[in-house]
């Protein structure tokens, strides 16, 4: 990977990482759904005419159905849920429970598109939803107050996340990926329109609140995703994938930096046992040990 490469690498863990900061930032006031919404219209109000002007707009025509779902299970649903966990937990923690999007991932392989992972990828899914077990019990309180829900919330999203990618591979493979990042934004934001409108808050947010979603909708999500598929298109989906593994460090620094968030031992521990087993699940790791070719020998 050239040095530019790696630099977009970790501008993007940074800018991603940041997202989690930027949603406890602005939760309280916009409330989860409302900040949900306002997230993803800004994004496609990004993204939509820069699709234009690449004159992709019959990509997203021909294959809106997909892409709505797309929308709505890479988008719409992740950033609500995280946006509640937002009301309850750390930026940090977040961030922990979202790197195991790669676990579900694989998991929804195996399940949905009967991929039968290898030795490795079997021992990295046990791992790594060993950690997530581990950690969700160590936090989990469902009493009054507690984070147990926001917990569950953060673990769906990442389904979410581990479902849409297998979906895209299936359903949009060869479509070009600014139609599918532009047009799911837009449907994300359709999806939540009425919604927000339900449970627009009551009290009009604060400058600081509509500054935190300007920045989750322009940086975080509209030019992350030019700066991701610019990453896919320079080193590959495998290796723009290692971003995974950066985003806690950056959203944990963050959170100790502006909100003097901590990070204990249980969260390191449990980050660090998710972390390997989603390398191997993904095959990011591959110990010879492990592989065919090593038993054959």
């Amino acid at each position: 990977m050239k040095t530019n490469d790696l630099a977009e690498l970790v501008a993007l863990a940074a800018i991603w990482g940041a997202s989690f900061l930027f949603m406890r930032l602005g939760a309280a006031e916009f409330g989860p759904v409302a900040l949900a919404a306002v997230r993803v219209g800004g994004a496609a109000l990004v993204l939509m005419p820069l699709l234009h002007w690449r004159g992709q707009m019959g990509e997203l025509r021909r294959h809106w159905r997909a892409i709505v779902v797309v929308g709505a299970t890479n988008s719409a649903l992740p950033f609500l849920f995280f946006s509640y966990a937002a009301l309850a937990i750390s930026a940090g923690l977040s961030s922990i429970f979202n790197a195991s999007a790669p676990l579900w991932g694989a998991l929804v392989a195996w399940c949905w598109l009967r991929e039968r992972p290898t030795l490795a990828r079997t021992l990295g899914l046990a791992i790594g939803f060993a950690g997530v077990v581990g950690l969700a019990w160590e936090k989990a309180s469902f009493k009054p107050g507690g984070s147990g829900w926001a917990i569950v919330a953060c673990l769906a999203a990442a389904l979410c996340y581990g479902f849409s990618a297998n979906f895209t591979r299936k359903r949009l493979q060869g479509v070009a990926p600014m139609a599918v990042a532009a047009g799911s934004q837009l449907a994300a934001a359709l999806l939540l329109a009425l919604p927000a409108l339900w449970w627009w808050p009551a009290t009009a947010p604060s400058a600081r609140a509509w500054l935190m979603v300007a920045l989750l909708a322009v940086l975080c999500t509209g030019l992350a995703y030019l700066l991701y598929f610019r990453l896919i298109a320079h080193v590959g989906a495998a290796n723009a994938i290692a971003v995974t593994f950066l985003i806690p460090a950056f959203a944990v620094l963050w959170g100790w930096l502006f909100l003097a968030e901590a990070l204990t031992p249980a969260m390191a521990i449990g980050c660090a046992v998710i972390l390997l087993g989603t390398a191997l699940a993904t095959g990011v790791l591959a110990p010879r040990w492990l592989t065919p070719a090593a038993k054959a020998r």
